[in-house]
């Protein structure tokens, strides 16, 4: 009876012992922000400089990076929630970005934005107001 017990013991001591878990992957040094803010917009980083890329059919002013995380550059304009004309520029990275919209009464407005559609971006400043972008 006792060695039926010690036997047990070793299985189920053996079966919940866990196995050690592989290393994380490396992370990979990377100059590419989490998130884009809008003052990523003003200098190119000489990180950035070794892949800047400018191509004329298309729509983006430039961009920086390598496939899968490429960051574009954009000229917009648009309107915000009460009609007034905005225009700007901005980085994109993915669906989501960062940027400066100018207003002739407001001034500078740093907004976040998101595409919604082909050429199209919703953008929402700090004080929540919402704008409709396209690019140029």
């Amino acid at each position: 009876m006792l060695k039926n017990y010690l036997i047990l013991f070793i299985v189920l001591a053996t079966l919940s012992c866990k196995k050690a878990s592989a290393p994380p992957p490396p992370q990979i040094n990377s100059f590419y922000k989490k998130v884009i803010t809008a003052d990523d917009r003003k200098t190119i980083t000489p990180e950035e400089a070794k892949t800047y890329h400018v191509d004329k059919t298309y729509q983006y002013e430039y961009r920086t990076g390598y496939s899968q995380h490429y960051e574009y550059n954009y000229d917009v304009k648009g309107i915000n929630a009460k009609g007034d004309s905005v225009f700007g520029n901005i980085n994109v990275e993915g669906k989501y970005g960062a940027g400066i919209l100018i207003n002739d009464s407001l001034g500078e407005i740093e907004i976040n934005t998101e595409w919604i559609a082909y050429g199209k971006l919703k953008a929402i400043d700090k004080k929540r107001n919402e704008y409709h972008l396209i690019v140029k």
